[in-house]
């Protein structure tokens, strides 16, 4: 049972030219999202630089304006309404961002930092804040006299494991990662995510993963959608997307996950090749006269693709 429901979400963003300054043409950023958020499940949003995931993540936390469709969170359309500080839907919708050390504070020390969720939702006592505060350290490996230093004294791995405890502070139902671990060395990313499936089964939370990265991805999602263009071309669970990916922009994007078995090199070079020779010969299958991505069909019960002709089925 979803908690979460995002309805032909849209963000468009006017285009403005001509003497008067009138709105000659819009940026397509979202144009039209659907999806389903259940509790304790990972999702994973995948898409190239400038596809929308990000302000599909940020439109869900109510950083960008909605131009058009809705969000329902336990059955209350909270997309129009103003979401103020004490909010519910603030308080179970946390966000970590991808640069840490910008989303933190240098001014603050740490306990500060950590506490400022704790601060506008619940009322506990200083005693009960710090007991919080150092349960938080513990989780994401922190030591406990962190709490008493500034963003600055600490690795950008470290910043952003306090921002991963900052955002489940509230015990949060859901935590959108934007591009949690990009900037980050590998073995750096291992620790974070680690880190933040160990917190998921603490808590039971849900993430919306948002990532470029199929590898990542892979390792943290239940459920994966790929967008393009402000749309989804391809939704399902992690075994439909990697073991049987529909939409030409899902194989491209699977065929250039680097390869580390030498030995078929080959192998893998003639593979994207092939896929960009079923890219030329078919694009009119994949996108209409305008480019636009088509509307999501059902493949499967668990796996939709957007295709211009499709036999649609379910098991």
């Amino acid at each position: 049972m979803s908690f979460l429901e995002i309805e032909d979400l849209k963000v468009h963003y006017p285009i403005r030219g001509g003497f008067f300054n009138t709105v000659v043409d819009h940026v397509y950023a979202l144009d039209g999202i659907n999806m389903s958020i259940e509790r304790g499940k990972t999702y994973g949003l995948v898409g190239e630089s400038g596809s929308g995931k990000s302000t599909t993540g940020k439109a869900i936390m109510g950083l960008e304006k909605i131009t058009d469709g809705r969000i329902i969170y336990e059955g209350k359309d909270v997309s129009k309404q103003i979401r103020g500080k004490n909010s519910t839907y603030n308080r179970d919708v946390q966000m970590i961002f991808q640069d840490a050390t910008s989303s933190l504070n240098p001014k603050k020390r740490v306990r500060d930092i950590i506490a400022e969720p704790i601060r506008n939702f619940e009322r506990l006592t200083e005693g009960e804040e710090k007991k919080r505060i150092l349960e938080l350290l513990d989780i994401v490996g922190m030591p406990e006299d962190a709490m008493y230093k500034y963003p600055h004294e600490f690795s950008g791995g470290q910043k952003q494991r306090l921002g991963v405890a900052r955002a489940v502070a509230c015990r949060p139902k859901l935590i959108v990662a934007d591009e949690p671990v990009s900037a980050l060395d590998l073995s750096v990313q291992a620790q974070v995510l680690n880190f933040m499936k160990d917190i998921q089964e603490e808590y039971g939370l849900s993430y919306l993963f948002i990532s470029h990265d199929l590898g990542v991805v892979k390792h943290m999602c239940d459920h994966i959608s790929i967008m393009y263009r402000g749309r989804l071309v391809e939704s399902g669970t992690r075994e439909d997307i990697y073991k049987d990916p529909q939409h030409i922009y899902t194989k491209r994007l699977i065929a250039a996950i680097p390869e580390i078995d030498t030995e078929n090199r080959e192998v893998h070079k003639a593979n994207r090749r092939r896929v960009e020779e079923e890219y030329r010969q078919n694009e009119k299958q994949y996108y209409d006269e305008n480019g636009k991505v088509y509307d999501l069909k059902s493949l499967t019960d668990t796996h939709k693709v957007a295709l211009k002709n499709i036999e649609v089925g379910g098991n």
